[in-house]
């Protein structure tokens, strides 16, 4: 019988030098060329006036997919960075997460093209002729369709550690850094990374919208594959359509294979069990980088040391600190006080006049019959979200749950959600429109599978995390009792994944407000069909460049969401924070 961990178990021997190392060593610097060939093209001049015209060559799809995977992934690390200060300060600190939650409450709910014709203009004024600018802004866009997700995934993650894992950290005196990297980190792992999986699905759902900028009176298409995709659809390429959607998946199913699916392998080592399961998910890629010499050096001259640097440099450690002046204590927490007070009170005042420039905005350009109509295209899109919630819930945990106890069927599953949840919908119009018409389906009525396609992806992928991350003790406990059906999903499935299943359905609902200005407008060439709803008017009224009624639609789909969060999300994490932890 094997009784050790396998986190505990000794690295194994690598070998030496080989040739797989001098292609990792060829692949780096093949990455590094990439990212600085790539980069480039985003520092060039630009004018307003005279904005390029798009490549509309099959050929030039490549570099596009290139130039749009590398905003991906800044945006990315941008989110990453944020999930980690943000979601931690919000489970730390009660003061930071009663300010915290309710803004990013806000946030989500602010449509990406909200983002963009707030953002736009400032951008493009920091970095005054050149393309730059414009990249902030589709960057920003993308990163405000990915961070929600992540950051509220990696707060529930940290409020729901076991209360003995955080007694045994305490009684080891390990400081914020160490308790950070050795607990709160890997204890988190696998909700924030299929969160993350997700979330960089979620940004190609709008990467079209993040490019191809018509806002305030703007029409700018980024060199990328979203626009390419938004100049097929107002075309009605159907050829040019398809070969984007090939490149797209292409980079889908490279990042799968090269990122995530070893980053699923390498995580199965922080499951919270006693023991080892036996079909732990595996990768090829990831076997390869195992082995490697060069990786190795690298880990143990690089990594490790910039670890423990930073160890070294984290203020805040537990155990006997220097004795201090009362007096200079004081002098410092006055200054931190007035600081702190000074800052604040700057954002407020400019705060404060933003909100009541936008209220005399909205009070002088809408009108207040047409402030209720806007009212009630918000009760449709929100019933929509809710039939959306729930058919996604009752179709998608059961699959959630089988695909997460079986990881051989994860590993083909994985990327077929993944691309599925990548898949930008307006790439489906030219199917959608037609059988929408074909079949003389309401668009009322056809929106809410439209929405469906980019949200419900958020439940699927939270409630694998949350069946993957149920501890294997716990399983051979389950079938030792005889557990069976509706007795193992009432006892172990169900409470498990609970807490998953609800950063899943909040995160589902906010994408879907925001996915709803795609949805309720569908465009193919010279065919439109529009449902009556929030969504389509945003999408309008954005185009047009209207900002009282932009204003107006953001602040009531902002009303619906956090009433909505404050009655129901908000209760089940508290819920779920109380009875439901591996305690």
């Amino acid at each position: 019988m094997n009784t050790e961990l396998p986190q505990l178990k000794a690295a194994e021997h690598r070998g030496s030098f080989g040739l797989m190392d001098i292609a990792i060593i060829l692949g780096l610097i093949g990455l590094g060329w990439s990212v600085i060939h790539f980069a480039s093209g985003m520092l060039v001049h630009f004018d307003e006036q005279a904005v390029p015209l798009l490549d509309e060559s099959v050929w030039s799809i490549p570099y596009y997919a290139g130039r749009t995977l590398l905003r991906m992934w800044m945006a990315f690390a941008c989110s990453l960075l944020f999930t980690f200060g943000v979601g931690y300060a919000a489970a730390k600190s009660r003061i930071a997460r009663a300010f915290i939650l309710p803004a990013i409450d806000v946030l989500q709910s602010v449509p990406v093209l909200g983002f963009l014709s707030a953002t736009v203009a400032g951008f493009m004024a920091l970095f005054p002729g050149s393309l730059f600018g414009v990249e902030c802004a589709s960057i920003f866009a993308i990163f405000t369709g990915q961070v929600w997700n992540m950051t509220f995934g990696f707060y529930h993650s940290l409020v729901t550690i076991p209360a003995d894992l955080q007694d045994a950290a305490a009684t080891f005196g390990l400081t914020r850094w160490q308790r950070f990297r050795t607990l709160e980190v890997p204890a988190s792992m696998h909700s924030l990374l299929w969160n993350s999986m997700m979330s960089f699905g979620g940004g190609w759902f709008f990467v079209a919208q993040s490019e191809a900028i018509s806002v305030m009176g703007k029409n700018i298409k980024l060199p990328g594959i979203g626009s390419y995709m938004a100049a097929a659809v107002e075309r009605g390429d159907n050829a040019a359509a398809f070969w984007a959607v090939i490149a797209m998946l292409t980079v889908i199913v490279a990042s799968d294979q090269l990122v995530w699916r070893p980053l699923i392998a390498w995580a199965d080592r922080f499951k919270m069990e006693l023991t080892e399961s036996t079909q732990a998910p595996g990768s090829w890629f990831y076997d390869v980088l195992r082995v490697s010499v060069v990786l190795s050096w690298l880990s143990e001259r690089v990594l490790e040391p910039a670890g423990e640097l930073l160890g070294k440099l984290s203020v805040h450690r537990n155990g006997p600190q220097p004795v201090v002046a009362k007096g200079h204590t004081a002098v410092k927490q006055f200054l931190y006080v007035g600081v702190f007070l000074v800052l604040g009170l700057f954002l407020a005042f400019y705060a404060m006049r933003g909100l009541v420039g936008a209220v005399q905005a909205v009070r002088a350009g809408v009108s207040l019959q047409m402030a209720g109509h806007i009212a009630w295209l918000g009760v449709l899109t929100m019933l929509r979200v809710f039939a959306m919630t729930l058919l996604a819930t009752l179709l998608w945990t059961p699959v959630g749950v089988w695909i997460g106890f079986h990881p051989k069927v994860a590993r083909v599953a994985q990327p077929l959600a993944q691309i599925a949840a990548s898949f930008p919908v307006n790439m489906t119009f030219p199917i959608v429109v037609g059988l929408f018409v074909a079949w003389r389906i309401p668009m009322n009525w056809g929106s809410i599978l439209l929405i469906a396609m980019g949200t419900q992806w958020y439940l699927l992928f939270n409630v694998i995390a949350g069946a993957m991350a149920i501890p294997n003790d716990l399983k051979d406990a389950a079938r030792t009792y005889g557990l069976r059906g509706w007795a193992l999903w009432r006892t172990l499935i169900l409470p498990a994944i609970f807490p998953f299943w609800v950063t899943g359905a909040c995160t589902a609902a906010g994408g879907a407000w925001n996915a709803s200005i795609v949805a309720e407008l569908a465009t193919w060439g010279g065919t439109t069909l529009k449902a009556d709803g929030l969504g389509a008017l945003i999408a309008e009224v954005t185009q047009r460049g209207d900002t009282p009624l932009i204003l107006c639609c953001i602040a009531t789909m902002s009303f619906f969401v956090i009433v909505t969060n404050q009655l129901i999300w908000r209760r089940l994490y508290s819920l779920a924070e109380r009875r439901f932890r591996l305690d």
